[in-house]
């Protein structure tokens, strides 16, 4: 599987952990910016990353900015994106369980290292469950 990471000014110092986890899982991993602690706009980087996963079918993406709100409402913008703000455990899990999500977003600055070690051990480990789901997920992608 194939992640790609797109992160914001205020996401950036976390982003080379991220990367190292999910190297450490297993993964190829493109990081798509943003690569200095220069003001940048989320939008720009979300939409990236967005792309990227649209074009490459399997794939799956994260979204880091101080909260993780505007990456996840950026993203969602895209038609068949399906963009989670997770800051725990159980949302993480249950957004790909229920939601089939392809894009994980939280905030540098809600959740530390112990938190995002979690919140990818529930992302990465968890499949789409299916059955009653896809009707759900088939009118989130209208």
């Amino acid at each position: 599987m194939k992640y790609f990471i797109g992160t914001d000014h205020a996401g950036i110092n976390i982003k080379l952990y991220v990367i190292e986890l999910l190297e450490k899982r297993g993964y190829e991993v493109e990081d798509l910016g943003c690569y200095s602690n220069d003001r940048v706009d989320y939008p720009d980087y979300a939409h990236k990353v967005a792309e990227a996963v649209l074009a490459n079918p399997g794939s799956k993406g994260i979204l880091i900015c101080g909260s993780g709100i505007g990456m996840s409402l950026a993203a969602n913008k895209h038609a068949g994106i399906r963009a989670a703000l997770c800051q725990e455990h159980y949302t993480a899990k249950m957004a790909r369980l229920h939601n089939d999500a392809n894009i994980l977003c939280f905030g540098e600055r809600i959740v530390g290292k112990g938190m995002i070690e979690d919140i990818l051990e529930a992302w990465c480990e968890t499949e789409f469950e299916g059955g009653r789901h896809i009707q759900r997920v088939e009118k989130i992608d209208i």
